[in-house]
């Protein structure tokens, strides 16, 4: 993609507005924060203390807003903590123009390092650093920065506390996750109905695992139906998969197909009426005909072998969905929920244990975060890069600032580091966003000021309408909420006494330089995503073999049930996956001739790796029970499926084509040891390795010649 063409659709991108679930009740319950941070701070300490901890306030209302999972009142705390800590430290060295200097380019370059904990840790501490340049030029004394600093904080408590006494929705965001869960899987049921083929995005699956993950404290207190659904769905994809593919045994059309597609239309009926019922809490309502059909005798009738058995662990799954979601509910819902479980309950054996995931302590969460951060210490590593880049723009924005005959001048670093992103997309459509967003909001601030010559008084009320809005658009588009935010510090800075006629040319002007700072240190030092697809692709692949051949592993000594290795190895497959995705849509956007791979390549082996994987999981369903017979062959055929996707993977990393020839070769020997034995192999696995070599072939060809390969398919 030329420069032209990135840099026209990151634009576009930047200045996209979308629609977007707005939540009124936690905007209002901010903006309440602030204007009372406000009022009390103007009424003890006078309009310049006001202003600055202001930003406490209005800062740790924008991180409860951030994608974590954490309790939102301990985000607010962190904020508040870490925004007053920060400004402290600005505030001592801010009349030293080399120590503060130094202590800026420490402060961005660890901000930086903060990406290595997530965006949530990377936008908390970017915004610690953009509002120290801010309120650095209020103090004009040590103890008077010590209260401001204080009054920050106080910010940030006011907002927890709020959040405490006000909750909306609480557990909200882990009910949205574990819905969206089960409304995919819902959705792929009915896929399977068409297109028994039909691949599926793991991602909501993820998601719903992060946001299952809970402290000590979080698990006593969490409500009922957040308990189990999230395994039992993860169970049920793989036995969806399973019954609706023709290579499991149902025919493609008949009876036997008619039955399984009532089956699947069922089962996407109930997974909805979970899913409904987990969101918003309420009794689960199961619709009678899903319920009619899966209970039906009709079943064992048409479906026998992998298929029946495939049935038989959908309804028992089906069964523990209803029940978890029920929650505790009533003691007349609790009835009717076991009641309807019982009917759809088929050939069902022991309850399955529910999967307990534990997230560390705050305290215990320092050291996971520091070693993230020295894991990016390398050379190469975006992350390292991003810090880099961030810790030499700040300083030289604000030389830059400093040497224009504006006041403000901090502007021009604020601007840069609040758009700056380890992705080259992300933070050109930032600076657009931003600039554009600038542009409309000190507009319409300039507008109200010749219309109303506020004084401080009326300056806060405005500066806090301006926040909710900001609250409430936010997740519309960085340009939205952008509008918001520059009439918001415009109309602070008034309070504080600045003129606001004055503030509106040197906003857009600064924050012009400081996006423009931002995306030529991109230019200069950029960390692309592009030479790197190779190794995404070659991580991918090692980790979807070493996921088939730990689900293969089992058939060989279905005695030794390491069925956490394959769990590990699944969860390791869906992040390498993840990563991958990610870095194929990173590097569409950037203006890279040198792609690594090329655009057909990666459809094809995508396309490979995803049928490997899927097949993995058909296997998977059909685990063998702890006395089923043993599949020696299966052993030999595991280790050589592990060697070969290590070697295939390093092999892709040096532009070479793998050679699955220890793969074929071990599925030749176990034709061979067959011929010798009575009997034969579970046709499951049996067939299943055949497919995964098939897959891994699939993978070479289309990395080998993606291109004429897709000429073939389109003649």
């Amino acid at each position: 993609m030329s420069w032209l063409r990135a840099l026209r659709e990151t634009a576009r991108s930047g200045l996209t507005i979308e629609r977007k679930r707005l939540e009124p009740l936690i905007a209002i319950r901010g903006a309440v924060g602030l204007a009372v941070v406000i009022e009390v701070s103007l009424a003890l300490f006078g309009p310049v203390v006001a202003a600055s901890s202001a930003f406490g306030a209005y800062q740790a209302a924008i991180a409860t807003f951030q994608r974590s999972w954490r309790p939102r009142p301990v985000l607010a705390l962190v904020s508040g903590f870490s925004l007053g800590v920060s400004t402290f430290l600005g505030y001592v060295t801010g009349s030293h123009l080399l120590l503060f200097l130094v202590l800026l380019v420490l402060w961005t370059f660890l901000a930086g390092l903060a990406w290595a904990a997530g965006p949530t840790g990377g936008i908390i501490a970017a915004s610690n650093v953009a509002i120290m340049l801010v309120t650095v030029t209020l103090p004009t004394s040590v103890a008077e920065a010590a209260l401001h600093a204080l009054m920050i904080t106080f910010g940030g408590v006011v907002q927890a506390v709020l959040i405490l006494m006000f909750p909306v929705r609480r557990w909200g965001a882990q009910r949205d996750a574990l819905a969206d869960a089960l409304a995919a899987e819902a959705d792929y049921a009915r896929r399977l109905r068409h297109d028994p083929v039909a691949h599926f995005d793991p991602v909501p699956l993820m998601e719903a695992r992060e946001a299952a993950a809970v402290t000590a404290r979080q698990a006593r207190r969490r409500p009922a139906e957040l308990h189990g659904s999230r395994g039992v769905a993860e169970r049920i994809r793989p036995v969806l998969a399973s019954l609706a593919d023709p290579a499991m045994g149902v025919p493609s059309e008949g009876p036997e197909r008619d039955r399984v597609r009532e089956l699947l239309a069922a089962a996407g009926s109930l997974l909805d009426a979970a899913a409904r019922a987990i969101r918003h809490g309420d009794p689960v309502r199961l619709p009678a005909p899903a319920v009619a059909a899966l209970k039906t005798p009709d079943t064992g009738a048409l479906l026998t072998g992998p298929p029946l058995r495939a049935a038989d662990r959908l309804a028992a799954l089906l069964s523990d969905v209803i029940e978890a979601a029920e929650g505790e509910g009533t003691k007349e819902e609790r009835a009717g929920a076991a009641e309807a479980a019982d009917a759809i309950e088929a050939g069902r054996g022991g309850r399955l244990p529910a999967e307990h995931h534990r997230r560390p302590t705050l305290l215990r969460l320092v050291p996971v975060v520091i070693a993230s951060m020295r894991r990016e210490l390398y050379r190469g590593s975006p992350i390292l890069r991003h810090a880099i880049r961030i810790s030499v723009v700040a300083p030289a924005g604000y030389l830059l600032g400093l040497a224009l005959p504006y006041g403000h001048g901090y502007w021009v670093p604020m601007a840069a580091v609040m758009v700056m992103r380890p992705e080259f997309s992300r933070t050109y459509e930032r600076s657009v966003a931003r600039f554009g967003g600038t542009v409309v909001g000190v507009f319409v601030a300039s507008v109200i000021v010749q219309a109303s010559h506020p004084r401080a008084g009326l300056s806060a009320v405005l500066a806090v309408v301006c926040a909710l809005l900001m609250y409430l658009l936010m997740r519309t588009g960085y340009a939205v909420s952008q509008a918001c935010v520059a009439a918001y510090v415009v109309f602070l800075l008034g309070m504080a006494g600045d003129d606001l006629s004055q503030t509106v040319l040197e906003r857009v002007i600064l924050t012009l330089l400081g996006g423009v700072l931002a995306m030529i240190s991109y230019a200069v030092y950029p960390a692309w995503e592009t030479p790197r697809l190779r190794g995404r692709l070659g991580d991918w692949l090692k980790e979807d073999g070493r996921y088939a051949a730990s689900v293969v592993d089992q058939y060989a000594d279905p005695a030794d049930r390491g069925h956490d290795d394959v769990r590990q190895a699944l969860l390791a497959t869906r992040n390498a996956r993840v990563a991958w995705q990610e870095a194929v849509a990173t590097a569409q956007h950037e203006p890279v001739r040198h792609r690594g791979l090329s655009r057909a390549a990666a459809d094809d082996t995508q396309h490979a790796l995803a049928q490997l994987g899927r097949v993995a999981m058909l296997m998977e369903a059909h685990l063998p029970e702890g006395g089923a017979t043993p599949v020696p062959a299966a052993g030999p055929l595991a280790e050589a499926l592990r060697r070969a996707t290590e070697q295939g993977a390093k092999a892709v990393r040096e532009r070479r084509v793998p050679d699955w020839t220890p793969v074929r070769e071990a599925l030749e020997k176990w034709d061979e040891e067959e011929l010798m034995r009575e009997g034969g192999a579970d046709p499951v696995v049996r067939n299943g390795a055949d497919l995964l070599l098939e897959a891994l072939e699939e993978f070479s060809q289309g990395l080998d010649n993606g291109p004429r390969s897709r000429s073939s398919d389109d003649d």
